[in-house]
């Protein structure tokens, strides 16, 4: 058969996705901070954009803007919707359907903003807006006002010029302190830093026994036996048989104690007191020093009781971004504006900025849908608690929503909601189905919280085995295996039924 070439005609449909639907669908997945990150970014790149901090009522630069008291830009709740039996109206497109129509605008529209989906109900600032009051005229935020930590090498270093006089011991000193990892052990190779400091291993080796004088105690250990052995030997614990504990401690991990008793040469009592004294130490010595403040998570969606019934949902004003499109400045520009190629550069950030307030505005009402919907199905959890949790899939909230399942998995991904029960991640609503016995499913994580707590409640002289938590659950109307028991002790940290007995029997 010859090959020949020829046209055709074929029709078709394609999902065509733009370069601004594809930013626009990654907006979702991202968290507070780094959407507070590329807003920043946007700002700095469109001079049509604006901080909507920095309107003033009396400037005449701006059509409108968001703030307390604009009735054309109220943000409100969700408390319409969750009492309702239907999600919000289909006017309310996702973004998962015709985004398109966002980039047909040819010329500037009313005043917009982003950060403030319209919604039936309470006004947003009725919660948690408040801001504390400046009286020194200066804005300090907690890390400023906050002392700066001393570091572990500050305080190793400090101790260095005091204990070590010569200049090569000292040089010595330097280079071990540069080499321990964030826990104050010294795993690095000691013949290549030897080699390259010219010096020999047995001048080495006595810098750091030195070193291993400073405090906190136990760092420049190269092994966990011997950053317990530094820390007993300075409370005068460190008798034979804790050294030969300290050569076993697997046998400890494991909770092997009738072979740790052999080994070490003591009855069933001493080895009891032996590992609570170890248990006591800190084999981590160096977390204490450098550890900055812990960065608290700020929820996107807040959650609490209504006074009379139901929940009220919101999104957390405070990480919102509040960005204006300065339309007049874009009608003073272009009108004065000639060449082809400036035109066509204030066209393109016109369309950029309106298709970034869209996609903001658009990106709030997705995730107080979703969180809505959350809400609503997980009600028996936040009513009773764990044990009535259900099990909840992707695909079941994009149904009922009418969006798609990598919609809602981009929407769940990075958030947070602050509830009464505590602040979760919206991902953590979704468990698996676990069967029943009378046709019923269970909740993956409340199935593992009573695992936990038949564990928890467990006498020491009748430790639960996998099977038996099987045979307890099947007759609470749980229908799992034992591999399965087996497998959620494990993820939850767990030892075996075993290593328990062992444990328990060390302390009786």
């Amino acid at each position: 058969m010859a090959a020949t070439q020829r046209l055709e005609l074929r029709q078709g449909q394609s999902l065509a996705m733009t370069p601004q639907l594809q930013q626009a669908i990654k907006l979702l997945q991202l968290s507070n901070m780094e959407l507070a990150s590329f807003v920043e970014s946007e700002l700095e790149q469109n001079p049509l954009l604006e901080r909507a901090d920095d309107f003033e009522p009396d400037n005449a630069e701006f059509d409108g803007a968001v703030g307390d008291g604009d009735e054309d830009f109220a943000v409100d709740d969700s408390l319409a919707q969750t009492e309702s039996e239907t999600l919000p109206s289909a006017a309310e497109a996702p973004l998962d359907t015709e985004y398109e129509n966002y980039y047909q605008s040819d010329g500037p529209g009313d005043q917009q903003a982003a950060g403030a989906p319209d919604h039936d109900g309470g006004s947003f600032e009725s919660w948690g807006a408040s801001k504390p009051v400046n009286f020194g005229g200066e804005d300090f935020s907690a890390e400023q006002r906050m002392a700066d930590e001393m570091t572990l090498r500050q305080h190793l270093l400090g101790q260095l010029h005091i204990e070590f006089g010569d200049p090569i011991d000292r040089l010595i000193g330097l280079h071990l302190i540069d080499l321990l990892d964030e826990a104050g052990y010294l795993k690095a190779d000691l013949e290549d830093l030897a080699l390259r400091l010219g010096s020999s291993m047995e001048r080495v080796e006595a810098v750091i026994a030195r070193l291993q004088g400073f405090d906190p105690t136990g760092v420049f250990a190269r092994s966990l036996g011997e950053c317990l052995a530094l820390q007993l030997a300075e409370l005068d614990r460190l008798d034979p048989a804790m050294a030969a504990m300290l050569d076993r401690l697997d046998l400890v991990a494991k909770g092997d104690y009738s072979a740790l008793r052999r080994h070490c040469g003591v009855d069933a009592e001493d080895i009891a007191d032996m590992i609570q004294e170890i248990r006591a130490l800190d084999p981590k010595p160096a977390l204490a020093f450098g550890a900055g403040p812990a960065s608290a998570i700020v929820p996107d969606i807040i959650m609490r009781p209504h006074p009379k019934t139901g929940w009220i949902i919101e999104l957390n004003s405070e990480t919102l971004p509040r960005v204006l499109m300065n339309n007049h400045y874009y009608r003073q520009v272009l009108g004065r504006v000639r060449d082809k190629e400036q035109r066509g550069y204030i066209s393109e950030c016109y369309q950029s900025a309106n298709w970034l307030l869209k996609s903001l505005d658009q990106r709030a009402n997705t995730i107080l849908k979703v969180a809505s919907e959350i809400v609503r199905q997980q009600d028996d959890f936040f009513q009773k608690g764990i044990e009535f949790m259900k099990p909840l899939t992707l695909r079941h909230i994009a149904e009922v929503i009418e969006m798609h399942e990598s919609t809602v998995s981009r929407v769940t991904s990075n958030k947070f909601m602050v509830t009464p029960r505590g602040t979760f991640e919206l991902k953590y609503f979704f468990t698996a189905a676990i069967g029943g016995v009378d046709g019923a499913s269970h909740s993956a994580e409340s199935v593992r919280h009573r695992i936990r707590l038949l564990i928890d409640k467990e006498p020491c002289n009748k430790i639960l085995s996998d099977d038996r938590i099987v045979h307890i659950l099947r007759g609470d109307g749980v229908d799992i295996a034992r591999r399965t028991v087996a497998k959620y002790r494990e993820a939850m940290r767990i030892p075996s039924s075993v290593q328990r007995r062992r444990e328990k029997a060390a302390f009786v």
